[in-house]
């Protein structure tokens, strides 16, 4: 999508703070001194077959730009497109069910939405929050010597292909793993705001690889990651070793390619799959000075964000991203 943006012409505005020049999580628009508008829109096809999870996911799966901006969402549309003609509509109630749900956890007002007719059930929402504009928080702000905490675990795109083709139950994705997937960052973000916090974004669709090299490009620095220290979700590296894939590993693998990468270990296949393995409704992926994160770490902890860890550093090198 952004290549198809490039060379459209704007209105000069000083009052967008954030565009998409820097593959940013959400956009930004200073009203006041005081006062910054984010805008997002995000919508999924279902992970899962049960519609009062796929509600929460999608739900939660777009607040979560509203937080990796360090604002508070406030309004939510409903984005539904649904085959009217083919699913009862008492599935459409459940999903719409679910993502209210997830609206209202967040403190958000539901406040109406569109729907489409369409051959493939997708559900997400289109959120407004605000943030002082002093106090916004994008993804290039990473600076040398900070370090990355991730704030949940990696794995979600394969567990839920398993759970189509067999090679998982439901049963145990629906115990292990969905209450984290659909788990807002809320919590996770307002911990980290209370320290020097320099940037941040979620780990959704291009896997902790690719969000870290727009982060890298976007800062000017490099990002280095510990391959040992990535949470993993329970069964995801099992289900890579049976064989299970998604189809966004291969173009996952290539953009981060394309880009300055170095891999400085030996990778099983199962491993390989993990770092490429893209996400919904995935953890925030944060940068603060390398003294604050054993606090911050403590924080989230306490606060029931349990599965945060650091997973690596920030360097003044050129931009790319190295694996350890």
């Amino acid at each position: 999508m952004s290549d198809a943006l490039q060379g459209l012409q704007g209105l000069k505005d000083d009052n967008l703070l954030v565009g998409y020049e820097k593959s940013d999580d959400a956009a930004v628009y200073r009203l006041s001194d005081d006062i910054a508008m984010i805008n997002t829109i995000d919508f999924i096809t279902p992970p899962v077959d049960d519609p009062y999870w796929f509600g929460q996911i999608a739900a939660a799966n777009s607040i979560s730009d509203i937080y990796s901006m360090g604002g508070r969402p406030l309004t939510a549309l409903n984005v539904v497109m649904f085959p009217s003609k083919l699913l009862d509509m008492g599935i459409l109630r459940e999903m719409l069910r679910g993502g209210n749900d997830k609206v209202i956890e967040a403190g958000a007002q539901l406040a109406g939405g569109h729907s489409v007719d369409d051959e493939e059930p997708k559900y997400g929402l289109c959120v407004n929050g605000s943030v002082h504009p002093d106090r916004i928080i994008t993804n290039s702000g990473a600076r040398p010597g900070d370090a990355l905490v991730l704030t949940k675990p990696l794995g979600s795109g394969v567990l839920f292909n398993a759970v189509r083709s067999g090679k998982l139950p439901f049963s145990e994705l629906e115990r292990k793993v969905l209450p984290t997937i659909a788990a807002l960052n809320g919590t996770a973000v307002e911990e980290a705001l209370r320290y020097d916090l320099h940037a941040a974004t979620d780990i959704t669709g291009f896997g902790i690889l690719g969000h870290g090299v727009e982060m890298s490009y976007g800062s000017g620095c490099e990002v280095v990651l510990e391959y040992d220290a990535l949470p993993i979700y329970a069964d995801a590296a099992e289900m890579y070793t049976k064989g299970e894939t998604t189809g966004s590993n291969k173009a996952n693998r290539h953009l981060v390619e394309s880009k300055r990468l170095r891999i400085e270990r030996r990778l099983d296949s199962h491993e390989q799959g993990l770092i490429y393995d893209p996400q919904t409704s995935g953890g925030l992926l944060l940068a603060l000075p390398a003294d604050q994160a054993p606090a911050l770490i403590k924080a989230l902890h306490q606060s029931g964000v349990t599965d945060a860890v650091v997973v690596g550093r920030v360097t003044e090198n050129e931009p790319g991203v190295i694996l350890y």
